[in-house]
């Protein structure tokens, strides 16, 4: 099992047009087959800077692969993902045990 999460900021105010715009584009990723468990998320501690978060897993490396590759993640990446995070942390995980 792979836990793909990814922090971000974006560069547009909450509350915005474009802050909707995003969030809205971003739940769609949720239809690309393999994806399980995806959640947007609002980050509430004040220990850091970052405002939102993405969480999805995939039942194996090989499904992962694919969605990075799937056309409609390529197309969030270059229409939404570039043109409006500010700053962002990604970290994908594997079970230890």
């Amino acid at each position: 099992m792979i836990r793909h999460t990814v922090v971000f900021k974006l560069k547009y105010p909450k509350g915005s047009p474009e802050e909707m715009s995003f969030l809205r584009a971003a739940a769609d990723l949720a239809r690309i087959p393999g994806i399980q468990n995806f959640e947007t998320l609002l980050q509430t501690s004040p220990k850091t800077d970052f405002d939102y978060g993405i969480s999805m897993e995939f039942a194996t490396k090989e499904l992962y692969q694919a969605y990075n590759i799937h056309p409609d993640h390529k197309h969030f990446v270059e229409t939404y993902w570039t043109a409006y995070v500010a700053n962002f942390l990604e970290i994908d995980y594997e079970p230890l045990l």
